[in-house]
């Protein structure tokens, strides 16, 4: 992690939970972090955390599904701290409804959140990488649910694994593209199973009971990952991490 001492990384959904863990974990190592999210309270509270940290955190407001709020935090970036240099693509949502009877306004928050501004992000991103020529580097934080999709669960992942299939298709995609134009840019997409936050509850759904005794990871074990993804030599870049409770 000695070569992002100093170095710009965004956190997409930084205000609580596994984007929180991420951000902490950054500014721990030295790095300038910028979290976007819709809640700004939630963003100056992480800030009075993490004040006496080596790094620097700045929070700024952001809805993921809105593109004018993306292209208005990477320009604040540019403004003030000249470019990013990671992007963690954190920001995800599951919708309670469902396919056979769903509700399409739903549908398409889910899509909106989880793959477009996903990718809206990420362009914006790589084109400030690709202006500085940097070793940037991307990282989906995606889910076990865009791998396989549980029998018992299938009534409440819906259109959710589907987002989630479509960000591993586009972190595997978007390596490929870079490699094509010969940018110094990984890319790798890390697939917790279920984490203990407060995802669910902010779905709609409250916990299910089937995940109410069963084991979990914490936001902080995805943190670590994304840690050991960007501590990798510079010939390697981990393309895939899968995180299991046991």
């Amino acid at each position: 992690m000695e070569n992002y001492n100093g170095k710009v990384a965004m956190v997409t959904g930084s205000s609580a939970g596994i984007g929180a863990a991420i951000s902490k974990a950054l500014v721990k190592r030295g790095m300038k972090v910028v979290g976007l999210a819709r809640r700004v309270e939630k963003l100056g509270d992480l800030k009075k955390q993490v004040s006496k940290e080596p790094g620097q955190f700045y929070g700024v407001k952001c809805d993921i599904r809105n593109e004018k709020d993306i292209i208005g935090a990477f320009e604040w970036v540019e403004k003030n701290l000249n470019g990013v240099d990671v992007l963690i693509n954190n920001a995800g949502l599951m919708k309670d409804t469902n396919l056979t009877d769903g509700d399409t306004e739903k549908w398409r928050t889910v899509f909106d959140t989880n793959v477009v501004g996903l990718c809206i992000a990420t362009r914006e991103a790589v084109k400030s990488m690709k202006k500085r020529n940097v070793p940037g580097h991307v990282i989906h934080i995606n889910s076990i649910a865009g791998h396989r999709i549980h029998p018992g669960m299938a009534h409440l992942s819906n259109v959710y694994s589907g987002s989630k299939f479509a960000v591993r298709a586009l972190a595997e995609t978007l390596r490929l593209e870079l490699e094509h134009h010969k940018l110094k840019i990984k890319v790798s997409n890390i697939s917790p199973g279920y984490v203990k936050t407060e995802f669910f509850s902010a779905s709609g759904y409250g916990v299910p009971e089937a995940f109410k005794d069963i084991a979990h990871l914490n936001p902080e074990d995805l943190a670590d990952a994304v840690i050991y993804a960007l501590s990798a030599p510079s010939n390697v870049n981990v393309s895939e991490i899968t995180l299991l409770p046991i």
